[in-house]
């Protein structure tokens, strides 16, 4: 998945009157389109490109809400992106995973500090170092994901449909990367065993208790966990990968290697009111939310080597991301991509600035963010 950058925290563009959540609320309020020659308009321009079929967004600032579109939503018919559309938001689902499990501690069904080897016995290898449950979240744990071909178009092809069991992503026959807390590596695996804990603590499948705890809680109208559903419901723009035969439709897939790492789809309103209900408190309570705005002190980024010259600070948090974006200015976040769109969501710790959006990219794979997301995002940082 494409790292969130500091880039990605703010992005814009346009379109017609929509609504998203307020920030001293979670009441619906009234977006505007952003004026045409301003430099978030000019970040959509010339969609679609060969980069991307069209893109969606929506922005929060001092200026007020505004939320647009551009490109198409199908090259074949022509019809323009929904503003109100749905999207697989990737790893942004790591978000919502995180609160669940955050909520079920603040119960006190779940003890941070405990081992993964006493919720789920069964998992792991003995002789598997202690990993706590702190530590899958923050992805200090040192597990390893099945390697896959997953963004390469040859092996998506082949693959598109396969169903993967709940907890096979895991390859629990190679050695942990590293001593559990003593680095960070982001990653799928951690939340896959984070799903699996869910529903060994609560008795209900992950997709059960994310409907309940977050997507009826809020009223996320466009927002679903799919399962084995391969579709994307509802009005949504296509996803396409660039093949020298054309432009074919990579919108319908199974989901479950993903699962509760990255299987959600969501709409652009209904992350902005996620965000702001989890920021203001309204969803995971303190002392459980410092956990999503505290990153691991003393503790590098995983390089795969032991020269700590080279050493960068570990920069994730439960299920966020922390940005720097000023010399002393942050927001959190989380990004997220599966072929066809690439997602980003993030806003500053007192909601005054806060960005979705999500780019109908027609290349899988790569670690870069892609250059339409880089413009979208230099336009909504320069508003700050």
């Amino acid at each position: 998945m494409r790292t969130l950058t500091a880039a990605l925290i703010a992005a814009a563009l346009v379109i017609g009157p929509a609504t998203a959540a307020s920030a001293g609320g979670l009441g619906r309020q009234r977006c505007t389109t952003v004026a045409n020659g301003t430099p978030l308009r000019e970040a959509l321009t010339g969609l679609p490109d060969a980069e991307a079929s069209g893109a969606l967004v929506l922005l929060h600032d001092a200026g007020g809400c505004r939320q647009g579109t551009a490109g198409v939503a199908d090259v074949h018919t022509g019809r323009t992106v929904p503003i109100d559309g749905r999207f697989r938001i990737g790893s942004m689902t790591k978000t919502f995973t995180a609160v669940v499990t955050l909520q079920l501690a603040a119960e006190g069904k779940v003890d941070l500090d405990q081992t993964v080897q006493h919720y789920l016995p069964d998992l792991l290898p003995a002789g598997t170092a202690p990993i706590t449950v702190r530590q899958v979240l923050t992805y200090t744990s040192g597990l390893n994901h099945v390697e896959t071909g997953n963004k390469q178009w040859d092996w998506f092809q082949d693959h598109r449909y396969d169903h993967w069991a709940k907890g096979s992503q895991i390859d629990t026959a190679k050695p942990l990367a590293f001593t559990p807390g003593t680095k960070q590596r982001y990653g799928n695996v951690d939340y896959i065993v984070a799903g699996l804990l869910i529903e060994k603590v609560t008795g209900r499948t992950w997709e059960s208790q994310i409907q309940q705890r977050i997507i009826d809680r809020l009223g996320l109208r466009g927002t679903t966990a799919p399962g084995r559903d391969v579709e994307v419901r509802g009005p949504h723009a296509h996803g396409y990968e660039a093949t020298g035969d054309g432009w074919v439709d990579v919108t319908r897939a199974d989901t479950s290697l993903q699962w509760s790492a990255a299987a959600i789809i969501s709409t652009a309103p209904d992350l902005d009111r996620f965000l702001v209900a989890l920021f203001s408190g309204h969803l995971v309570p303190e002392p459980q939310l410092s956990e999503m705005f505290t990153v691991p002190v003393g503790i590098p980024l995983y390089d795969g080597n032991d020269d700590p010259d080279d050493d960068q600070d570990a920069v994730y948090s439960a299920g966020l991301t922390k940005l720097p974006v000023g010399p002393s200015q942050y927001v959190w976040g989380k990004s997220g991509d599966r072929p066809g769109y690439n997602n980003g969501m993030a806003a500053t710790r007192d909601l005054s600035m806060r960005l979705i959006f999500s780019v109908n990219t027609l290349h899988m794979g790569g670690s870069d963010q892609p250059v339409r997301s880089q413009r979208i995002i230099a336009a909504a940082l320069a508003s700050m």
